[in-house]
């Protein structure tokens, strides 16, 4: 039973208009955390600002809900192909070469992933939501799918976790240099090339 005065649809994430979350994205990739409006957000929606506000009562959840609803299913994508019953080092080509060709190439997921990076000091909450929605789920993937790899022989002993580390490192770099170089002239880098010649680099490294 909800408490006395608790609105229903707050209790209801999945009714939440995807028109907002895309809307949310844009406005957060744009302006940062700080400087994002709300009033922006739902007129991009469509929806008007009290309407926003039954579904989200904080800046904050409505930036959560961005990263579950918007870039957080990626995760589960590159899991779903990394999962299949193939060598590590094909599934290790599969889920990053997704991510490399959709994740680190999309302007508004970059955006974002800057606005964490620079307005992480003041809005800790933000560093905790990105980490606990995709940063840790990311590299436990990856590090389980190298400890299961060890154990068949496929890859030799170290730490899981940094093997992830290690793999995932040149993503993460691709789109810190986009959001802060590219914009100073900067020429830009082909992200699925540097996957494709890190991971034959890496992978090299990681056999027994």
């Amino acid at each position: 039973m909800l408490p006395a005065g608790e609105p229903k649809f707050r209790r209801r994430p999945a009714d939440r208009p995807a028109e907002i979350l895309s809307a949310a994205l844009e406005v957060f990739a744009e302006r940062g955390f700080q400087a994002a409006r709300l009033e922006e957000v739902a007129k991009r929606a469509g929806v008007s600002k009290g309407a926003l506000y039954l579904y989200f009562e904080t800046k904050a959840d409505l930036f959560r809900a961005v990263v579950t609803d918007a870039i957080s299913p990626n995760i589960e994508k590159v899991k779903g192909l990394a999962s299949a019953p193939v060598p590590f080092e094909q599934a290790a080509r599969m889920g990053l070469g997704m991510m490399a060709r959709t994740v680190a190439v999309d302007r508004r997921i970059t955006g974002v992933v800057k606005l964490v990076i620079a307005e992480s000091r003041n809005h800790p909450e933000l560093a905790a939501i990105w980490h606990e929605t995709v940063v840790e789920p990311g590299v436990q993937l990856m590090s389980g799918l190298i400890a299961a790899a060890q154990a068949r022989g496929e890859v030799r002993a170290g730490d899981p976790r940094l093997f992830a580390f290690g793999l995932m490192g040149p993503m993460v770099l691709s789109m810190v240099w986009r959001e802060t170089f590219e914009p100073v002239g900067a020429p830009a880098i082909d992200v699925p090339a540097l996957a494709d010649q890190h991971l034959d680099t890496v992978l090299r490294g990681m056999r027994p």
